[in-house]
């Protein structure tokens, strides 16, 4: 905390701020969290796995002993070093825009933010990499101005160091603040500690903010901006406390995975919901599902309208009924497609011929469908496919939810194919299947409806179960915010059409 007396930050009002600069640091300020440590971590593990997170953390004793006993400016270099050196530029920018965004979000401190928001110009000052926090400040904060400690590269790569002046503490800050403003003084200046001092004695107010361990974070419904789509492996910020655990934890975790994901693949359908019950997977049924189409007796199968939370959604349904559920879906890796116990086959976005092998299917007997398309995590629904509607009146809304403690199950810039071991790593998770009741006749394209009323229909309810937030986004919307492409798949040869997942 600064030893300069500055009133604290509830003291300054947010009435009449349009027209003002407000300058605030980062980790302490902004952000409840006074240490960069977790943010750290992510970058190390999303980009460089589980060695690169060791690595970080064997370092992290030195960097702590020299931030506090010797200088911020070395402590933050030796994270810096542990962190990104090697590391290919694109791979750190792609993590700060798809995953950190959702943590920093969950930290900002209310009082700081209240300031912030009101103000009509933003610039943030910060010690951290500015590749590593742009993306964030400026697209879901607003800010106008990012100056953070800017990173060497050399082809591509990071190089472990940091660029002159050096990391941004003390001095570096205040010469940084001048350098960006001339001799324009900022209205406001929000700081938390000693070194904040020199950028904050050169704005026309400055306020600090004290440490409140106590203080519950900006609610995600007060940003600007939400966060709909994040990517990244890990469920929680992760301390040191929490990194060690996890790298501990991962070896035990990938053969508990293996075994859970050996019992759904070999085992009979009706025997896996027991056994997933034995190896700690909780699945939890509600509503009533209904009966099995009978093909004897000329009988369409239902099909099944899932809300799609992993590539899992189709097994943990066939789990819940007892019985293999065909399912179609859009792609999947190959591995996916070896250990999957049920039948499903690619849709290749051609509607006629998408339509024309949905029909066949249902012919056949029951069938699931996902048709947001791709997984979303939060707690809202993408816009439904239309398509389904067209071809059955046999319709079962069905909502899907899991619950993870450790890792996502999903993925949209990683590998596909360790999307289920992931999910089974957890090491307890959780899937809670809710069958719907059935549509009725006069809800259907039958009775006059579009298949654009239906498809709408069937989300709003699934959306009021799982008190979820019906959105109009799209699988291309997620893929252009999370890997910047389109999500389009190129089709790839066919493998016998028995086994494959959802994606």
């Amino acid at each position: 905390m600064a030893k300069t007396t500055f009133p604290t930050v509830d003291k300054c009002t947010s009435i009449g701020r349009e027209q003002h600069v407000v300058v605030a640091d980062m980790d302490g300020t902004l952000l409840r969290g006074r240490s960069s440590f977790p943010y750290f971590a992510l970058v190390a593990f999303e980009v460089g796995g589980i060695l690169r997170l060791l690595f970080l953390l064997l370092a992290t004793p030195l960097a702590g002993l020299l931030y506090y006993f010797v200088s911020e400016s070395a402590g933050i270099q030796v994270l810096v070093f542990a962190t990104f050196s090697g590391m290919r530029v694109s791979d750190i920018e792609s993590v700060a825009r798809a995953v950190l965004p959702k943590f920093y979000s969950s930290d900002l401190h209310p009082e700081t933010w209240r300031v912030f928001s009101a103000c009509g110009k933003r610039c943030v000052l910060t010690a951290n990499p500015t590749i590593m926090v742009e993306a964030f400040l400026k697209d879901v904060l607003g800010a106008d101005m990012v100056l953070g400690t800017d990173i060497a590269t050399y082809k591509g790569r990071a190089t472990g160091l940091v660029c002159k002046p050096g990391v941004l503490v003390g001095k570096n800050k205040a010469d940084a603040l001048v350098k960006a403003f001339g001799e324009t003084q900022p209205d406001i200046g929000l700081g938390d500690r000693d070194t904040d001092t020199p950028f904050m004695s050169l704005c026309k107010e400055a306020f600090i903010v004290l440490p409140q361990p106590e203080v519950k974070p900006v609610t995600m419904d007060k940003l600007p901006k939400p966060i709909i789509f994040h990517d990244g492996r890990l469920v929680q910020k992760p301390t040191p406390l929490g990194a060690l655990l996890t790298i501990l934890w991962i070896p035990t975790g990938f053969l508990l995975a293996c075994l859970r994901i050996t019992a759904g693949a070999l085992l009979p359908m009706p025997l896996v919901y027991y056994a997933f019950m034995a190896l700690g997977v909780r699945v939890t049924i509600k509503g009533t599902p209904p009966p099995q189409a009978k093909k004897s007796i000329g009988q369409s199968g239902v099909l099944f309208i899932c809300s799609h939370r992993t590539l899992l959604d189709p097994i943990f349904l066939s789990t819940a009924l007892g019985r293999a559920i065909p399912a179609v879906t859009y792609s999947v890796s190959r591995i996916s497609e070896i250990i999957s116990p049920i039948k499903t086959v690619r849709l290749n976005r051609d509607r006629a011929r998408d339509a024309s092998m949905i029909k066949k299917l249902l012919e056949e007997g029951d069938l699931a469908i996902c048709p947001e398309g791709t997984t979303c995590r939060e707690p809202f629904l993408l816009r439904f496919s239309a398509l389904f509607a067209e071809l059955t009146d046999q319709l079962v809304p069905v909502a899907m939810v899991n619950r993870m403690s450790m890792f996502h199950g999903t993925t949209a810039r990683g590998w596909k194919g360790m999307d289920p071991f992931y999910f089974f790593m957890n090491p307890s998770p959780a899937y809670e299947v809710t069958f719907l009741n059935k549509l009725p006749l006069e809800l259907t394209c039958s009775s006059g409806k579009s298949s654009l009323e239906v498809a709408n229909y069937i989300q709003s309810v699934i959306a009021a179960t799982l008190s979820y937030e019906c959105t109009s986004f799209t699988r291309k919307d997620k893929y252009r915010a999370l890997a910047g492409n389109d999500g389009t798949v190129v089709e790839k040869p066919l493998l016998k059409a028995n086994r494959v997942m959802g994606c």
